[in-house]
């Protein structure tokens, strides 16, 4: 099974084992999200990716403090280390084995994954954080689409390394 170490249920067993393969591999996935979007893409020439603004606009926007503080702490820990990685190992890789099989190799599922990533922060916080949907496709949009493949296929290869060992 891809991304996890299943029993009959296809889920991965809730212990400690699983919190460290998800921090671990978040952790990763995460810096090479920031280093595409805080570093690279600037230095290319586009857009500069600010995804502790989006958070801060979110949780402004549901009356809660939005300072920077709180803004990296969602961003990093709450999204990075934990939501995603949880999405990834409970939701999507087993519908994805499910559905697909296991056999389709782990590419494939962590870039869909990244993509399904893209489509859930811009359009669908955006939207909840008061912004315009997709950030109106400008370039910061395009930026993101990429960063949040690679953090998809990052924290994927990351697991399946920790696995492996």
């Amino acid at each position: 099974m891809i991304g996890s170490s299943a029993k009959s249920t296809g889920l991965p067993a809730l212990n400690f084992q699983t919190l460290g393969l998800m921090f671990i591999a978040g952790f990763f996935a995460t810096n090479a999200f920031d280093l595409w979007g805080q570093v690279i893409s600037p230095g290319l020439g586009f857009a500069n990716l600010s995804p502790h603004g989006l958070a801060k606009s979110l949780l402004g926007s549901l009356g809660l403090p939005n300072g920077d503080f709180a803004g990296y702490f969602v961003h990093f820990y709450l999204v990075g280390l934990i939501g995603y990685p949880v999405g990834w190992l409970f939701i999507f890789a087993p519908l994805w084995n499910r559905i697909v099989g296991p056999g389709s190799g782990w590419f494939l599922p962590s870039f869909v994954y990244g993509f399904g990533l893209w489509i859930f922060a811009i359009g669908g916080i955006t939207a909840i954080a008061g912004l315009p949907l997709f950030l109106n496709f400008t370039g910061i949009a395009w930026v993101a689409l990429v960063g949040h493949v690679v953090y998809g296929i990052v924290m994927v290869a990351v697991m399946r390394l920790i696995q492996r060992g």
